[in-house]
Formats: structure tokens, C-alpha cells, sequence
């Protein structure tokens, strides 16, 4: 039996039990196992309440009956049945010892991979070529990059895409801009600066917004030149964007790039399709489809405007094609888009139509996150009104970040260097993950590198403290024998055995802070360990290698939970 399936393997028994007992069919889900909060309760199941309820008969009696007949097989006591009609579980002493020993052996840390895999076409980061990334663009990428970690950890094949915005109208503008400069002096040293220059020249001056238009057609129609001169522009951006991603730690590469040009191709098939499907209708000359159930205020229905009156695309006609290839020509089971939570009508409007054309019968899912605020609880922005640069504020979480780690570091200066690098991002990165994506948060820089709370800061400094134990004691002990006598060292191993219950949350529920709160309360369950059962000079060599055991295991399980969100645990800070 798996760590991770420990609340399954109950919840299996559990049932069993009912069914012998009270001769009803349930699924392990409906034996409602959790772990308990409680101290001298480590895992309850709560389904003698509505079983009872089913049944006519008390829960407490009904509890009994369960309690009677499951057959635990040495890995928890005979439970208590408490209160209205729970089942109070503890794990047996020796079944904890020797359950932690074997996970500690474990690269996997006792987490296995999923017995159904599933092909998900991930879509995050999304920046727009010709502007640089900003502040806006931080949520997607890490809540994007932490899924895919966990996702591909738990066992799916992962197909991320990149969803740049590289294609329409604008382009004409900046293609046009860019013909305006001798072709040996084209690169951009400021996108946003270019992007300005462009559009007021757009707006000022009327014979440039002219031959932009038409540069627009010229683009659209595939003239050589100006796809050159576009791809100029896509690589200057895409080089920009590596650059990012590289600073922020972001696993997204060149491969992974499916711009909206990508899709261009297929937006003539894809009304095709949906006029054959009879899903289309023309309103105020555009083809739209109006997905069942949405509509505006007054009543009205809502329209996806796949191909306008001018004979143009709208976006929707690009996310209809995006689920149509992934689907169809990728092979993709569960589409996810992390994207703002403004999108979210968007996004169901999109799926409807898709699951009535036939491109879409598995899951899909819109991934939406809250907006990141500035002390003054409005959108994050410069001193000057606008939008803040990601690289900038990247380069000062590491600068902010040297100052924090210079205070208490042994380290010789590239090493400060290199630590700072690791603490500043993974600031950024955890102050972002540890809070419940679909709500907005405040970025405060002394809240998210501050030593002691629920940050990254306090998680990489209590995995160097193991570390450093572990130099100390002259490296890991042999052997994997678990002595579990003292109060404080139970808990410690209940919690390290946890860990897969926190990544299957995680996981499922597509919330990397369910990961981060795990990851916070193993660090101040290890604190309270170490205070209270002394490692180094323990009374008896066994229990000092038994300590040390728990001591690797936390360190291993802080190293890779971390890992798994994209964030650095440096050995030393």
C-alpha cells in the first residue's frame, strides 16, 4: 500500500465493512475519510450520518455496526465512535514506523503515479508580442508552470501551449513601423517603446494608418515580405520572453509556442463546421454562434462572433480552433486555460459551442486567478500610473532578497549571489501559489520575504536547517529503521506521510496553495520536533539515527513539494 493511499485504503475497508454489515453497495468516496484535526485522532470517516439517514436508522448504531465488521489488518486500532456517529481512526505505532522507513527509500517519497493517466493540453503564460511582460502576465505563468509540474508528476502526459498574441490587426501597425527603419538597425531594445511609437504614429498620422491597413492585408495573405518582417517581430518578443521565463524559472521553451497565427489555417474549417452543424446564425452581418444559456442583462443572448462582417476572425474563432486541435489532432483528454477570472464567461460560452460541434467530450476546464494588487488595493502599477514591467520587478525581488540573505549568510559572495536569486524569485512565486488562486492578493514585499509565516522564505530556510543537521551529523545514516517513542515525533512522521494526500489535493483541485499550506505546517511540525527531541545529541545512537532519518525524510519532502511549484531549496542560506 501506497502513503498516498493510506485515506483510500481506509475508506476501501471502511465500506467493505458497511456492506457486510448493513448490506449496502458503496463507493470508498462515500466513507467521507479526512485526516482529523484532532490531537489522538489521525483520519475520520464521517458516513454514518447520511448512511444512517438512508437507512432509518441511528448513525451511532450504524457506526457500531461498521466498527464490528472492518477488517484493519494491523494498520490502525479498532476505532472509536464518537459524537453523532464518527469514526475516529489512529494509526498503530509500528505500522507508522515501518510505513515511514519504507517511504524514506522511496525517490517518490511513497507517492504513486496515477492508475489513469490522461493527455491535458495546458494553456498559460500568453503574452503578446511586440510588449514585454508584466505584472499581468506573473499569474499565469506560475500557476500555469506549477500545474504542469504537478501534473506530470502525478503521472499525465502534459502538452503545454503558449497561446501568443501574434496575429491581427495590430500587426499592420508594427509591421509597418518597423519597414520605417533601415533593415540593419531593426532590433528593439524596448518592445513597450516600440509598441507606443507605433500607435502614436497610427493615431497622428493619417497616410501611416493608411499603408498599415494595408499591410494588415498584405499579412493576412501570406506576402513574403511582410511575414518576414512579422517574424522579425515574433523573435525579438519570443527572445524577450525566454529571458523571463529563464529569470522566473518557467519550464516553457520555444516548442511550446502556438500563437494565434498558429491556429490561422484552421479558422476557415472551423466555420465551416459549425455552419454544417447548423450552429451558426448572422447577426448584423457577422457569423455568430449563440451557445444555450447566455445572456446579458436584459435578456438578450450572447454571441461568440466567429467571423465578422469585414470577412475577418474574431478571438473566438481562435479559441474555438485552439479546442478543435488539441482535441481532434493532438489527441488531448482534459483541456485547462489558465487565464484571469474575468475570462470565465468566455471560457463556458467557448466549451458549449465546442461540445455541440463535437470537438469536446472530455473535460475542460478555465483555470481562473484573481488580479494581483498594489498596497493601495488596486491593480498593481508604477509610481507613474503604468503597467510594471515582470522583468523589472523580478530584478528587485533579487535585489530586495540579497539584503535578506547578506544578514545571516556564511556564504562567500557568489553563493550570496546565487542563494539571493533562489529566495527573490521564489518570493514572487510562493506569494502567488500560497494564497487561493481565484481570489486577489496584495504584493508586499516585506510580507513575502519575511523569515518567519507561511512564505518561501521560511520554508527554504527550515530545508537548509535540515541540510545543515545532516552536514553536521556526517551525512544521512544507514539503515531505515523509525523509532517513534517520543510525543513529538509522531506527529512529524503522520505529517511526512501526508505528503501525497497534499498532491492529490493539489492536484485535483487545480490549487498549488493546498501544496504550500501542507509544506508550511511539515516545516513548523519539524520545528517543534527539533525543539523538542534533540537530533545531534540524542540519548542513544539508535535514536539519534532514527531522528536523522526523519530529519532526511523532511528534508527530501520540503525539497521536492517546493520543487514541484517551481521554486529553488537552496542546501545552504
Amino acid at each position: 500500500m501506497h502513503t498516498a493511499d493510506v485515506t483510500e485504503e481506509l475508506a476501501r475497508r471502511v465500506v467493505a465493512a458497511a456492506g457486510r454489515a448493513l448490506d449496502v453497495e458503496l463507493t470508498p468516496e462515500q466513507a467521507l475519510i479526512q485526516a482529523s484535526p484532532r490531537d489522538g485522532v489521525d483520519y475520520q470517516a464521517n458516513l454514518a450520518m447520511s448512511l444512517g439517514k438512508k437507512l432509518g436508522r441511528p448513525p451511532r448504531e450504524v457506526a457500531t455496526l461498521i466498527t464490528e465488521a472492518l477488517k484493519l489488518d494491523g494498520i490502525a486500532e479498532a476505532p472509536e465512535v464518537a459524537g453523532p456517529g464518527f469514526l475516529n481512526f489512529v494509526l498503530r505505532k509500528d505500522w507508522l514506523e515501518t510505513r515511514t522507513a519504507e517511504v524514506l527509500g522511496d525517490p517518490r517519497l511513497g507517492v504513486p503515479q496515477t492508475a489513469g493517466p490522461r493527455t491535458i493540453a495546458l494553456d498559460y503564460s500568453s503574452p503578446n508580442v511586440a510588449k514585454e511582460m508584466h505584472v499581468g502576465h506573473l499569474r499565469s505563468s506560475v500557476i500555469g508552470d506549477a500545474l504542469a509540474r504537478l501534473l506530470r508528476f502525478a503521472g499525465h502526459e502534459v502538452l503545454p501551449h503558449n497561446h501568443l498574441g501574434d496575429w491581427g490587426t495590430p500587426f499592420g501597425m508594427l509591421i509597418e513601423h518597423l519597414l520605417d527603419v533601415p533593415s540593419g538597425e531593426r532590433a528593439i531594445a524596448d518592445l513597450d517603446a516600440f509598441y507606443r511609437e507605433a500607435r502614436r504614429k497610427f493615431d497622428s498620422d493619417e497616410a501611416f494608418a493608411t499603408r498599415a491597413r494595408n499591410r494588415v492585408v498584405l499579412l493576412q495573405s501570406g506576402d513574403e515580405e511582410t511575414l518576414a518582417v512579422w517574424q522579425t517581430l515574433v523573435d525579438e518578443s519570443t527572445r524577450h520572453f525566454n529571458e523571463v521565463y529563464a529569470l522566473l524559472g518557467i519550464s516553457l521553451t520555444d516548442k511550446d509556442i502556438y500563437g494565434e497565427s498558429f491556429y490561422n489555417p484552421y479558422l476557415a474549417a472551423v466555420v465551416d463546421d459549425l455552419e454544417t452543424a447548423g450552429l451558426t446564425e448572422i447577426s448584423d452581418g457577422a457569423v455568430c454562434v449563440f451557445p444555450e444559456g447566455f445572456r446579458n442583462r436584459d435578456g438578450d443572448r450572447l454571441p461568440l462572433i466567429v467571423r465578422k462582417r469585414d470577412g475577418g476572425y474574431g478571438y473566438a474563432a481562435t479559441d474555438l480552433a485552439t479546442v478543435r486541435y488539441w482535441t481532434a489532432e493532438r489527441g488531448a483528454t482534459d483541456l485547462l486555460y489558465v487565464v484571469g477570472s474575468p475570462q470565465a464567461q468566455h471560457f463556458a460560452m467557448v466549451f458549449s459551442a465546442c461540445r455541440k460541434a463535437g470537438w469536446l467530450t472530455g473535460h475542460a476546464e478555465h483555470v481562473g486567478f484573481g488580479t494581483v494588487l498594489g498596497a493601495d488595493g488596486k491593480t498593481m502599477r508604477t509610481r507613474a500610473g503604468e503597467t510594471i514591467k515582470l522583468v523589472d520587478l523580478l530584478t528587485e525581488a533579487v535585489t530586495q532578497a540579497a539584503v535578506v540573505v547578506a544578514e545571516r549568510s556564511e556564504l562567500d559572495a557568489a553563493g550570496q549571489a546565487e542563494v539571493a536569486r533562489a529566495v527573490g524569485i521564489g518570493a514572487v512565486k510562493y506569494a502567488d501559489l500560497s494564497g487561493d488562486r481565484e481570489r486577489d492578493y496584495v504584493f508586499a514585499w516585506d510580507r513575502m520575504l519575511a523569515k518567519e509565516g507561511n512564505t518561501s522564505v521560511y520554508l527554504q530556510y527550515a530545508h537548509a536547517r535540515t541540510r545543515s543537521i545532516l552536514r553536521k551529523a556526517g551525512g544521512e545514516p544507514e539503515g531505515t529503521r523509525i523509532l517513534l517513542d517520543e510525543p513529538a515525533e509522531r506527529p512529524l512522521a503522520l505529517k511526512l506521510l501526508r505528503f501525497g494526500e497534499a498532491l492529490d489535493a493539489a492536484t485535483n483541485a487545480y490549487a498549488p496553495h493546498k501544496l504550500c499550506t501542507y509544506l508550511y505546517e511539515a516545516a513548523v511540525t519539524f520545528s517543534r520536533f527539533y525543539d523538542d527531541c534533540p537530533v545531534l545529541k540524542a540519548p542513544t545512537p539508535e535514536l539519534r539515527a532514527s531522528r536523522l532519518r526523519l530529519t532526511t525524510l523532511t528534508a527530501n519532502t520540503l525539497a521536492l513539494g517546493l520543487s514541484l511549484l517551481g521554486i529553488a531549496a537552496p542546501d545552504q542560506l
